[in-house]
């Protein structure tokens, strides 16, 4: 499996997108994932973007997007955020990459007022929308499993009965390593997604709330998911995801820390040369 970036890890830095794209490729990941909305660039950054990424030789594998308002009880609401999702799309396949990783909504009001599966039915009928368009362009989807106790995809068994409801198989899942321990979903659960993911993220965590640390900075086991991500064969990639650093100036060095770290767990798991 290749193993790539998400950019967001450079935000803090201050420096220009070209610096973190070039950076991205001097520290040695083959290829990168993109967090950036297409609504809020202007047509120079969306040139500059692919070209320094052609340039570099760093191929484009997915653009993230989060939409929670897909979910909304307001239609028009919905309707916004099937539009954006389809310009994220539009992005993806401009830009030559796999996939758009969205990450779907949370149940709101505390599941009260609104019946849960009604919101779960509202989700489960734009994604197939959407995942049908990402379908005639060629390209996926891949859906964030987010450890929180309202989220609509907060474990393993939900992702699986909503890529299923979905229906599609422009849809499917991403696996969040660290998303998972805090989920308290073991390894072993792994093999539910056999034939249902194509994208991975890892990062670290203390156990107890959402960090995104370079891995050995927190309390994660990774051999075991990554033994089971070897015999799900994704054909895929394995993208670092990076929070703040607590020292901005040395977020170079965050990043090759998070690097040389997983380069050596996917080296012992046989997930790279």
């Amino acid at each position: 499996m290749r193993l790539g970036l998400i950019n967001s890890a450079w935000h803090q830095s201050g420096r220009s997108t070209a610096w973190g794209i070039a950076k991205t490729k001097e520290i040695g990941f083959d290829c990168i994932d993109l967090l950036v909305d297409p609504l809020e660039i202007d047509v120079r950054e969306r040139r500059l973007i692919k070209d320094e990424c052609d340039r570099q030789g760093l191929p484009i594998v997915s653009i993230c997007c989060v939409a929670l308002g897909l979910t909304d009880f307001n239609k028009s609401v919905q309707e916004f955020h099937l539009d954006r999702c389809r310009e994220h799309l539009d992005l993806v396949y401009e830009y030559q990459a796999e996939n758009m990783l969205l990450v779907l909504g949370e149940y709101i009001w505390n599941k009260e007022i609104i019946p849960p599966a009604e919101q779960w039915d509202v989700g489960v009928q734009n994604c197939r929308a959407l995942a049908e368009y990402a379908g005639e362009l060629g390209i996926k989807i891949a859906l964030e499993l987010e450890p929180f106790h309202l989220s609509m995809l907060n474990n393993i068994d939900r992702m699986v009965q909503f890529v299923d409801d979905v229906g599609d198989p422009a849809l499917a899942a991403n696996i969040d390593i660290s998303h998972l321990h805090l989920a308290h979903a073991p390894a072993a659960e792994l093999p539910k997604l056999k034939g249902k993911a194509i994208h991975v993220h890892i990062s670290d965590c203390d156990g107890k709330q959402h960090g995104d640390l370079p891995p050995g900075r927190g309390v994660v086991d990774f051999p075991p998911y990554l033994k089971e991500l070897r015999k799900l064969e994704i054909p895929g990639t394995v993208s670092i995801e990076l929070e703040y650093s607590p020292e901005p100036d040395k977020i170079e060095e965050w990043v090759r820390e998070a690097y040389e770290q997983t380069a050596k767990l996917m080296r012992e798991a046989e997930l790279r040369p």
